[in-house]
């Protein structure tokens, strides 16, 4: 496969800088090449990564700086690294000695799902499903925990995704690359799985079939030592496992097979841990690389062979036609496989909702789905924008994924782009109290907590996402709709809220989450919502049963939850769910009522339900410290670790968020991690203060925070 917005650093003679598909496919270098970063990185880091320093010690602001970590197999490239970039051999990793370990680590568990009654009728639940591969960044110097900026692919279809993919590699960088955490925690929030990614390039762009073989290699004793690196590292980080892309050709037979055995030993290693393998269609049986854009006699052994599953799925290449995905969901049938654990290629990279696709060949509007489908970057919603602001991104993702007409549960006619929305059925894993949602996309211009802007910093860390509704928006009226978004201009919690805006001519109901929540006498839901224009009558609607069939109505009951005045700022509402006790609350919603014809500017900033009144707040971390720490300028550069509570003291913390104290008494929001460490750049000194006070608290299910625990950072005089 390949990627066109890096430049190239190759170990073979110069190649083309940004080449297109068409070039790279003529040329013969297969799906295409992933290439470095040469001529863009920032300063070099330190070739042994960057060393822990006690405080005060004088450590260069860079070498704090934790990444994402990638790695060769064994074997180093010849020559030197390039600017910012940092080679490192994965047979010689260990967690122990892993300086951003803390910092790349995951600890969100993976979550159950359930699948609703679909919003439409064309979706289909148990068919098709969704791969997503996407870069997130470069591969050297992607920051482990968000960077201060909002341009950020901040990813939030998750009900239509079932494995996303950390994409990127190069040879000029490294060719295994294991995800950072953000996107690990936010994913199994909602029951996503997350792969690393192995990519060993084709010859044309840098690829040396030395490390092909060095990623096969057995030890004295016949084992596979990268093999059981890459479930070290798997589990080390908290990831799912790992997609295995071999398209350096010059291969022979008996290549293959130690492929296909070391496949095994993968898969024996990481299934008791819950670890999966997809299997790109490059390398065949002949250990040349074909693409086949099939499942097929060439390459099914990589997939399933006498033994029985070697991968779990296969990403059929871009090559597929109507009747190569025909035959090869046909030959998963004979296996006693599911067609749908094949994703066939859509390239979304250069045209997104533009690609020309033959969508019935995967999810025909008629008759079973052949196959499931894999997204190629779909964070083409964000990198084709000219504005790319948080708001244009999530305007153009909602139509990737939902369709022109914006509302999954009233597809508009289909032209060209059949969005996922209309075939593939959303999921949920919103199935337990308490649970809360502030609309947080994990990525904003500011900081706001309890309505009050905390930081005035753009910033992104999907860690911090909520788990937002799956179904954006289903809305109900009889009259005009108004405009349904996740808006940046004010919050109450986080960087976003849900806005409603327009001119109501009759009530407009907004449904929200999809649910299996038990309900008890003791059961409230709490609604905070502000109103900028126009008064607003709010009512919160419960459903205690499915529709009766896919895009049928919800059969909401509505509860009361007062009214608001424009200007009057944000209030808190609540409902008491005793009336529906011991039913289960299947769905979500809201409906807002004005006066006929009165323009509307409504937020909600907050939606919870939980059991009784909210009065313990979740125990604190302890043993806050700067571990390392440089000082320039008047800035202070520092990483900041502590210990988790455990999780019988209070329940287990949802995150952690890292304040500054500031001489005056006030608190500045410097960041949050699911973690218990969290790397802290540029820190400016307020005025003349001898000391940075930092306070860290766990935050739980309903944004209560913890006691502080702090740590001090001295300043030079």
């Amino acid at each position: 496969m390949y990627e066109t917005d890096h430049g190239a650093v190759p170990r073979t003679p110069p190649v083309p800088l940004r080449p297109t598909r068409r070039r790279v496919l003529a040329a013969g270098a297969g799906a295409a090449a992933l290439l470095g970063v040469a001529g863009r990185a920032r300063a070099a880091a330190p070739a042994a990564g960057p060393a822990a320093a006690a405080p005060g010690t004088g450590a260069a602001p860079d070498a704090l700086a934790p990444y994402a970590s990638y790695w060769f197999p064994d074997s180093l490239p010849a020559g030197v690294p390039g600017p910012g970039i940092v080679w490192r051999s994965l047979s010689r990793w260990t967690p122990e000695d892993d300086p951003d370990l803390a910092h790349n680590t995951a600890t969100v568990p993976l979550a159950e799902r359930f699948t609703p009654v679909p919003a439409n009728g064309t979706a289909r639940a148990g068919q098709a499903r969704i791969a997503s591969l996407v870069s997130f960044a470069p591969t050297a110097r992607n920051p482990s925990q968000g960077s201060p900026t909002a341009d950020y692919y901040a990813l939030t279809h998750w009900a239509y995704i079932d494995e996303l993919v950390f994409w990127g590699g190069s040879a000029g960088e490294g060719i295994v690359l294991a995800p950072n955490a953000p996107v690990v925690d936010a994913a199994h929030r909602n029951g996503v799985r997350v792969l690393g990614n192995v990519f060993l390039p084709p010859v044309a762009y840098g690829g040396d079939l030395q490390w092909t073989r060095d990623l096969v290699q057995r030890d004295s004793l016949g084992r596979f030592p990268i093999a059981e690196q890459l479930v070290r590292v798997a589990r080390a980080y908290g990831f799912d496992g790992w997609f295995v892309n071999a398209e350096t050709d010059g291969g022979d037979s008996a290549l293959a097979t130690r492929m296909r055995e070391f496949l095994r030993a993968l898969r024996a290693a990481g299934e008791p841990h819950g670890l999966r393998i997809t299997w790109y269609d490059a390398m065949n049986s002949t250990g040349r690389v074909g693409w086949q854009g099939a499942l097929n006699a060439l390459n099914q052994e990589f997939y399933e062979d006498r033994a029985g599953k070697v991968a779990d799925t296969l990403f059929v290449d871009f090559r597929w036609t109507p009747d190569t995905l025909a035959a090869s969901g046909a030959l998963a049938d004979r296996l006693g496989r599911s067609r749908h654990e094949l994703w066939a290629a859509v390239d979304t990279e250069s045209r997104g909702w533009n690609a020309d696709v033959r969508w019935d060949a995967i999810v025909p509007r008629t008759g079973d789905h052949v196959v499931s489908y894999g997204f190629y970057r779909p964070e083409w919603t964000r990198n084709h924008l000219t504005d790319r602001s948080p708001g244009a991104f999530h305007h153009a993702d909602d139509r990737f994924w939902t369709g022109e007409s914006l509302d999954p549960a009233r597809p508009a006619p289909e032209g060209s782009w059949r969005a996922p929305a209309t075939a593939v059925a959303d999921r949920s894993t919103v199935a337990g109290l308490p649970f809360a949602c502030s609309f947080n996309t994990g990525h904003g211009l500011r900081w706001y907590e309890d309505g009050r802007v905390a930081s005035d910093t753009p910033w992104n860390h999907l860690g911090l996402q909520d788990r937002l509704p799956g179904r954006r928006w289903a809305v109900d009226t009889a009259g005009s709709r108004p405009s349904v978004t996740l808006d940046f201009a004010d919050a109450w919690r986080g960087g976003s809220s849900l806005l409603v805006s327009g001119t109501l001519t009759t009530p407009v109901a907004v449904g929200l989450h999809a649910t299996r929540l038990p309900l008890t006498r003791a059961s409230v839901v709490e609604l905070v919502h502000a109103s900028g224009a126009g008064p607003v009558a709010v009512e919160v609607g419960v459903a205690t049963r499915e529709p009766s069939a896919p895009g049928g109505p919800v059969p909401y009951t509505w509860l009361r939850a007062g009214s608001t005045d424009a200007g009057a700022g944000w209030r808190t509402a609540r409902a008491a769910l005793a009336p529906l006790a011991g039913r289960t609350a299947y769905a979500l919603a809201v409906r807002i009522t004005a006066p006929a014809g009165s323009p509307v500017v409504w937020r909600l900033g907050a939606l919870s339900v939980h059991d009784g009144a909210r009065t313990r707040r979740p125990a604190p971390p302890t043993a806050a410290a700067v571990d390392a720490a440089a000082r320039q300028d008047g800035r202070a550069w520092l990483r900041l670790s502590w210990r988790a509570a455990a999780v019988g003291a209070g329940g287990r913390a949802r995150h952690h968020e890292v304040h500054r104290v500031l001489p005056d008494g006030g608190r500045r929001f410097l960041g949050g991690t699911c973690g218990t460490a969290l790397y802290l750049p540029g820190v400016p000194r307020a005025g003349r203060e001898r000391a940075a006070v930092f306070e860290v608290r766990a935050v739980d299910e309903l944004y209560a925070a913890s006691a502080p625990a702090r740590a001090v950072l001295p300043w030079e005089p």
